[in-house]
């Protein structure tokens, strides 16, 4: 069975493990990155190298976006040599980005009026490692038809894949997974310096309570590097920073108290002002450190 051509914009820490897994499930795919060193990482991986945006959506069936921020989906998209300039139907794009739904909705309203294209707004959650093994979760929005055209590329991707209406949704739900996430980072690390500080065994303490009511895969899978203080990025900080501060807007935009957010955000904050932006996200264990 031929594989749908993709033109993939976007191979940093998660696109480059999802284009590498595209590429090796038989998809012809065409890189372009701003970044010249991971332009020649999607090379080595076996993708096609374009020398833009323009020339990476040219000829794809589907234009897949992976990029770190809204303002950057939107250069992508708006720009005089953007998708906007190339798009047409029945292209689809289908953004794994994690940007503001309301700015997805508009842009995707934008290209469809001026391209005809479609857009598929499919953020996920896993991180590189789930990125690369296909294990990923997405959280899809946008009009059925497009997204049964996508759903077998997005099944090559992740393990679980959602539908959850139209254009914005998926990002709804994925402001949803960023509230648990950031709350559930500052939550084990305090549960970690009560551990410590009360003398137990603290790296057993996720067998201890696995089964309970207490268990959760965040509390299987960071606390044990939380413990060893192991913050070699697998997420970094300012990327879960830019998420809560989206999601803190998001809530604000629909009037929902989310007062546990907003001390999460607070900490990620000073996480950040104190220079550790570029560290792991379960680096936030440092604000309880003593000395």
């Amino acid at each position: 069975m031929t594989k749908a051509r993709i033109g993939y914009i976007g191979v940093g820490l998660m696109g480059l493990p999802m284009a590498t897994r595209l590429v090796a499930l038989g998809y012809p795919v065409v890189a372009y990155d701003i970044a010249p060193d991971r332009m020649d990482a999607a090379r080595r991986a076996g993708a096609r190298i374009a020398a833009s945006v323009a020339d990476a959506a040219r000829d794809a069936e589907f234009i897949v976006l992976n990029l770190p921020t809204t303002e950057a989906v939107e250069r992508v998209v708006l720009d005089e040599r953007g998708l906007g300039s190339v798009a047409k139907a029945p292209q689809l794009v289908v953004d794994f980005s994690t940007i503001r739904p309301a700015t997805a909705r508009e842009l995707a309203g934008k290209l469809r009026a001026s391209t005809g294209a479609g857009w598929i707004d499919a953020p996920v959650s896993g991180g590189p490692p789930a990125a690369g093994e296909g294990t990923l979760t997405v959280m899809a929005g946008g009009a059925m038809e497009d997204f049964a055209r996508a759903a077998p590329m997005l099944g090559d991707v992740a393990a679980r894949v959602t539908h959850l209406g139209p254009v914005g949704s998926g990002l709804a739900a994925k402001m949803i997974n960023q509230l648990i996430v950031g709350i559930g980072h500052a939550m084990l690390a305090e549960a970690i310096v009560l551990a410590e500080a009360s003398g137990i065994d603290a790296p057993s303490v996720p067998g201890a309570l696995a089964g309970g009511l207490a268990d959760s895969n965040l509390l299987q899978r960071f606390y044990p590097r939380m413990v060893r203080r192991e913050f070699a990025p697998q997420g970094y900080v300012r990327q879960l920073l830019k998420d809560l501060e989206m999601v803190h807007e998001f809530a604000a935009a629909t009037k929902s108290p989310t007062p546990m957010t907003a001390q999460a955000l607070s900490l990620y904050r000073m996480l950040a002002h104190l220079g550790h932006a570029e560290l792991d996200t379960t680096a936030v264990i440092k604000l309880y450190d003593r000395g």
